[in-house]
């Protein structure tokens, strides 16, 4: 059956070409996840906070090792695009920032995030969020990002705010998390022409 409009976005838009990395300033870097991060990753979810939010735990590096292999696996099959946002040098993990549930047709994207206690408080995330969405939308041919999170996290809340997510309104009821279920502000960056 044939469209009446153009895909946004082709196959083979993202993966023709190696996962990107994106520098932000001098001081932050966002690269593609490595095996060897998996020990950073089975410490971070350890945090009761990134446990509450994201609703995973880890019980092993090798768990978390498998997490990043799906990871990889994401930008291949232009399912997800996933980075690993890491100090200058490259080495020390201090969150992550993904672009999930890809719409290649409608150039569209949900966007998640989390950082590592340590990390918390210093603009990482904020940061790490707004490069990914300009990259998207400016570089790669996204049309719209979406970013959900539970009413109640008012941490997210202002990250979305800080990286141009303008609130579009309530989801009731819309996620289960271990407390029960959260009503989900959603909030969308998209492309200005």
């Amino acid at each position: 059956m044939p469209s009446l409009v153009t895909p946004v976005m082709s196959p083979g838009s993202l993966n023709a070409a190696p996962q990107p990395t994106l520098p932000i300033d001098d001081d932050l870097l966002l690269r593609p996840w490595l095996p060897s991060d998996a020990a950073a990753v089975a410490r971070a979810f350890q945090d009761r906070a990134i446990q509450l939010w994201h609703l995973r735990k880890a019980d092993s590096e090798d768990e978390t090792l498998e997490w990043i292999e799906q990871w990889r696996r994401g930008w291949e099959s232009e399912a997800a695009c996933h980075w690993a946002v890491v100090d200058a040098g490259g080495d020390r993990v201090l969150g992550r920032v993904s672009l999930q549930s890809i719409i290649l047709a409608g150039g569209q994207a949900e966007i998640s995030y989390w950082t590592t206690p340590e990390s918390r408080g210093q603009g990482v995330c904020s940061r790490a969020v707004a490069r990914v969405s300009s990259w998207a939308l400016e570089e790669a041919g996204f049309n719209r990002l979406e970013l959900g999170h539970s009413t109640v996290n008012f941490a997210s809340c202002r990250i979305a705010e800080k990286a141009g997510f303008a609130l579009e309104g309530v989801r009731r009821q819309a996620l289960l998390h271990a407390d029960g279920w959260h009503d989900m502000h959603l909030h969308a960056r998209v492309h200005e022409a």
